[in-house]
């Protein structure tokens, strides 16, 4: 194996766990609730604690989204950083800021789900409408395809912050 194909590895296993940790555990109850809330489309939100309630849309949701998305790229930068110096891999400043710029990007274009969400479009598209819509034995359609499409992205983002100058 070349030192790129392992600077590779280590890098999507990087990006790939912290994704994980930034989704499920670092992202607000309010930011994956509202993430997606639009003015045509409100989200009701119940504070957990409080029970304070309140209605969100097109600005509450974009921010929520945009909330989410830059905790989930810090989340994967402090990952893949204090990773590669465990690891002592090199990776360029440049070619990571792209990396993480592509999963930010691509994340908040999924999380957003407005006006028909990327990903339902994308369903549609491919003949997957009913495997997105299914929420029954134990499986949520959506959620698969948003983390399939998020796992894809982070793949070709690996692969970007893997590169070094003087690679082939």
């Amino acid at each position: 194996m070349t030192y790129q194909a392992a600077r590779f590895a280590a890098v999507y296993a990087l990006l790939r766990a912290a994704g994980d940790v930034a989704d499920h555990w670092v992202q607000s109850d309010f930011c994956a609730q509202v993430k997606g809330a639009t003015d045509t489309k409100p989200v009701e939100f119940v504070h957990e604690k409080t029970e304070e309630e309140t209605v969100n849309g097109t600005v509450e949701g974009r921010r929520a989204c945009a909330w989410h998305v830059t905790t989930y790229t810090a989340t994967q930068a402090v990952v893949v950083v204090a990773g590669a110096r465990v690891l002592d891999i090199r990776l360029h400043p440049g070619a990571l800021a792209a990396a993480l710029t592509v999963s930010a990007a691509t994340h908040y274009a999924a999380d957003r789900r407005v006006p028909e969400g990327l990903l339902e479009r994308l369903a549609k598209a491919t003949g997957k409408t009913r495997f997105y819509k299914l929420a029954a034995h134990g499986m949520n359609g959506a959620y698969a395809l948003d983390q399939a499409w998020h796992h894809g992205w982070e793949t070709a983002a690996a692969v970007i912050a893997s590169r070094q100058e003087g690679d082939r």
